[in-house]
């Protein structure tokens, strides 16, 4: 039987104990195949095609026998569009299915996504009808949805107004008075089901890191967050954020009849056929809760050192920092500026079949084969640092510490890289070299600091000029004067900035690209952390190190034309 030496999903899992009961596969082999396709990426199925273990029909087939179902083979042309259409283009895509049959009793819907045991359950309120779910091979599929359900779907506002039209009634329900049953109900109606996969599948289709329900005193307002600002959306009526807000609760699992606390979740599902986990929050307001969902969509998010955007000097140097047996490397910057992605883009890296690699995160953002994650959990006492300190008993190379919050958490991160760990972590600091002034803060005595941490990584997130609008323009001189260069030194050269069209909302930008500054502790700036010299002095030594500036970093991002001056001059210091 499979022995756990790589954390594998459900859906693997079941693959895995089908090939096994069938005897079309050794563990050896489904091994070898955990492993390709953890380090290529690709599909666990892809890699039993490619090694011609089991064809593809075959395998659909036997899925459906586990599942006490039917494998289908898909003709667009025998599919009768009144039935294909008789749901949403929002509920296709968000549960990936296409319905096939309609006896009138039940609804036979395919699908290539067998495995969501809630499935059925969710469908039963969506579509209002007992469902059936058949097997059908991917590309079949894709290609009915493009047939029946191109992109585009129902908008937002289409999904509104159906919930207007079938809530019109309920406007005098006080849902503040409502039972625990009276919720559920609400929350399962299936227009608030379509409105908050509508609002959810808008979000990620506009490529929003957040959503925001805000309910005020004569309003319910909706935000997205797009490349770091917030747009408001169409907003639904005011009576029904409880309904909304309580949809939200059931699918992450919450207490919905508690409302007096801050409450967390995660919801995962599937939006165009993508793996979207959305992590939830709530917070108690005066006129009702509060909802935040943060969206981490894992089909746009590439855990590559190489894909962030750095120089190719800097993602060599970390490298070089990251592969070190023992030490502490960390990224620091403000909420939001990626430094999760980048620790995880480099424990990825590190993560190979000789090395155990452990991760205690607040919460656990991306699931990543092969490494033992720990989420953190306060309530039952799952801080940062008891799991640390429990790692330390479990025999690990490398380890992931998703924040450095306090003393405690510092002490055991030094102890743990002084007995030969690697550690990887984050701090919020302004700047690389105000990581050392931050750990004396905390109390952390500085000869530690100097023998334990052997490089700081500060980033920033800023936003890329729009492609399609972006226009060349020269400099002013409070803007070469914040950068420190002459027009000489510019040579001619031009900054460019956003206009504002239709494909940026507006704004003159699209999408979002880092900018990194980071310092190695050399022997020379490990003197100096010992002396306890000022961040400045730290920071200039680097630079005469050979240390890129979060702004000179920048200032090389507006040479090239991928943002602006102001908005480098806006997010950095000099």
């Amino acid at each position: 039987m499979y022995d756990g030496t790589i954390e594998i999903t459900p859906e693997v899992s079941m693959l895995w104990q089908i090939l096994r009961k069938r005897k079309l596969a050794t563990e050896e082999q489904l091994q070898e195949v955990l492993e390709e396709s953890r380090n290529t990426g690709q599909e666990f199925q892809e890699v039993l095609y490619n090694y011609q273990i089991i064809e593809e029909d075959q395998l659909l087939q036997l899925i459906a026998e586990e599942l006490n179902t039917q494998f289908v083979e898909l003709h667009v042309s025998s599919i009768d569009r009144e039935v294909a259409t008789s749901i949403s283009s929002e509920i296709a895509h968000t549960y990936s299915i296409v319905p096939i049959m309609d006896d009138g009793y039940t609804l036979t819907l395919a699908t290539d996504k067998p495995f969501d045991t809630k499935l059925i359950d969710e469908l039963h309120f969506v579509v209002e009808k007992d469902c059936r779910i058949v097997v059908a091979r991917p590309r079949d599929i894709i290609e009915a949805m493009e047939a029946f359900f191109p992109e585009g779907g129902s908008s937002v506002s289409e999904v509104i107004n159906e919930l207007v039209a079938e809530h019109n009634a309920s406007q005098d329900t006080d849902y503040t008075k409502a039972t625990d049953a009276e919720l559920l109900a609400a929350a399962n109606d299936t227009p608030i089901v379509k409105f908050v996969n509508a609002i959810i599948g808008q979000a990620i289709r506009d490529k929003a890191s957040d959503i925001h329900f805000e309910p005020f005193g004569d309003e319910f307002r909706i935000r997205y967050r797009i490349d770091g600002d917030l747009y408001e959306m169409a907003p639904p009526p005011k009576h029904l954020a409880i309904p909304v807000i309580s949809r939200i609760k059931v699918m992450s699992s919450m207490n919905i009849s508690e409302r007096r606390i801050p409450q967390d979740g995660r919801i995962e599902m599937r939006v165009n056929r993508n793996p979207v986990d959305l992590r939830v929050s709530t917070l108690p307001t005066r006129y009702g809760e509060s909802v935040v969902l943060r969206i981490l969509d894992r089909s746009v998010v590439n855990l590559d050192l190489d894909a962030l955007g750095m120089s190719t000097k800097t993602v060599t140097n970390i490298r070089q920092l990251i592969s070190r047996p023992n030490g502490i490397f960390l990224v620091t910057g403000p909420t939001g500026s990626g430094k999760t992605t980048t620790l995880y883009s480099g424990i990825k890296e590190l993560n190979t079949i000789e090395d155990k690699l452990l991760t205690v995160e607040d919460p656990v953002e991306y699931d990543i084969e092969g490494i033992m994650q720990v989420p953190v959990h306060e309530a039952v006492g799952m801080t940062f640092a008891n799991a640390l300190r429990a790692f330390l008993r479990q025999d690990p190379d490398r380890i992931m510490v998703g924040e450095i919050r306090d003393k405690e958490t510092a002490d055991i991160a030094i102890q743990a890289a002084l007995t030969g760990h690697l550690v990887l972590s984050t701090l919020h600091t302004n700047d690389a070299a105000g990581a050392v002034t931050r750990l004396i803060d905390m109390g952390i005595e500085p000869f530690l600091i100097s023998s334990t941490v052997v490089g700081v990584l500060a980033q920033r997130l800023i936003r890329r000029c729009c492609p399609n609008c972006k226009q060349p323009y020269d400099p002013t001189d409070a803007e070469l004067e914040a950068f420190g260069i002459t027009r000489e030194q510019l040579n001619g050269r031009k900054f460019y900035q956003g206009q504002g069209c239709d494909f940026c909302n507006g704004s003159g930008f699209k999408k979002r690209v880092g900018i990194f500054e980071l310092l190695i502790t050399s022997p020379e700036i490990q003197t100096m952390i010992n002396r306890r010299c000022p961040t400045q002095e730290i920071k200039q030594k680097a630079m005469e190190q050979g240390m890129t500036t979060l702004r000179q970093d920048g200032l090389q991002h507006v040479l090239e034309g991928i943002t602006s001056a102001k908005e480098v001059i806006q997010f950095t210091f000099a």
